[in-house]
């Protein structure tokens, strides 16, 4: 179990052929980091120590055999494999694959079990990770299988909150998965997250369309006259601050999100696409809805840039600090509500 006051951010290093490694180690590079929390990298000394030499990154690093031996002020390693594992930079393999999640299931074990407050995750390639025990379409619905909870992909800046009420399905399924009861869950979950992980007391979130223009009041698609317009207007009634649907051709060049604490997009590309244009190497990816806090960086393996010392680390840091931050949060949201808790369990 954890003993020390400092946060203790877990670590899972990604891809191995891919630009994961570099931004963590480009991060810790600065020892201020070291400051706001304590890291613990889930990997191994070698596999660290080749990115180290090829990179001419040269940092101490902590290698440790146990949690228990984790040290404050230093950059842990947590060794789970002693293997060398052959890595060549920007070529994804099935080995870069089953050690990214050796790191990722190992992180996720020390966040159940406490041993870490949260996990900030590094790149993965979506299919080479691919297995008997990895068969997910990515890290939010691996999470949501093993964390208490219903997931929301969250991509964010400190401007903007774009929410994902279909994730990583093929477009025609889109259509087919869109019901109101799918549309309340993913709302609840932003009211909630913004509640209590953003400190923001009347949360006001829009809704894009699912159809071009919103269906054009069937022209073009009945599912928006027909489940999202009357899903908004139940979650009215509930009191929440929750408007739409709007059309999403306009509705960032716009700067209609600047009225909006967050922003619930239909599907994958239509909220990403906007966003990384908008935020690209800043943003960050928060898993919401779930019993532990994960972020990670806005981005890929960059397997085209991998190894070359080019990878640029703003996105990790940011998504580090915003780890940090949103536990802080949600832990002061638990001790200012715990007697009014206790006030409704004894009713």
């Amino acid at each position: 179990m954890k003993i020390s006051n400092k946060i203790r951010v877990g670590i899972s290093i990604g891809d191995l052929n891919g630009i994961g490694v570099e931004v963590i180690l480009k991060t810790f590079a600065d020892t201020r980091m070291l400051d706001f929390c304590t890291p613990i990298l889930f990997a191994s000394s070698k596999t660290i120590s080749f990115h180290k030499n090829a990179l001419n990154i040269n940092i101490p690093i902590h290698g440790i055999l146990t949690i228990k031996d984790v040290i404050d002020n230093k950059v842990n390693l947590y060794n789970i494999w002693k293997e060398e594992v052959p890595i060549h930079f920007g070529k994804p393999s099935k080995e870069s694959g089953k050690y990214a999640y050796l790191s990722l299931k190992e992180a996720v074990s020390s966040l159940k079990n406490k041993e870490i407050d949260v996990l900030v995750t590094a790149p993965i390639n979506k299919h080479n990770i691919q297995s008997e025990e990895f068969n997910f379409q990515g890290h939010t619905e691996y999470l949501e299988d093993q964390l208490e909870g219903k997931s929301l992909m969250i991509l964010m800046t400190d401007e903007l909150k774009i929410g994902l009420i279909t994730g990583h399905i093929p477009v025609d399924k889109i259509s087919k998965t869109i019901s109101s009861e799918l549309i309340k869950d993913k709302v609840n979950i932003m009211y909630k997250t913004l509640l209590e992980d953003f400190k923001i007391n009347k949360p006001k979130i829009a809704i894009l369309g699912l159809n071009p223009h919103c269906g054009d009041n069937g022209v073009i698609g009945n599912e928006d006259n027909d489940i999202v317009k009357p899903t908004i207007e139940n979650l009215q009634k509930e009191g929440k601050l929750v408007f739409g649907p709007y059309a999403a051709d306009s509705f960032f060049g716009s700067s209609t999100y600047k009225n909006f604490d967050a922003v619930l997009a239909m599907y994958h590309d239509q909220g990403l696409a906007p966003f990384k244009t908008l935020s690209f190497g800043n943003g960050v990816n928060f898993t919401a809805g779930l019993s532990e806090i994960r972020t990670s960086s806005d981005h890929g393996t960059a397997y085209e840039i991998a190894g070359k010392g080019q990878a640029k680390e703003s996105s990790f840091k940011e998504a580090l600090f915003k780890a940090i931050t949103i536990f802080n949060n949600r832990m002061e949201y638990k001790e200012l509500t715990k007697d009014i808790l206790k006030i409704k369990k004894r009713r």
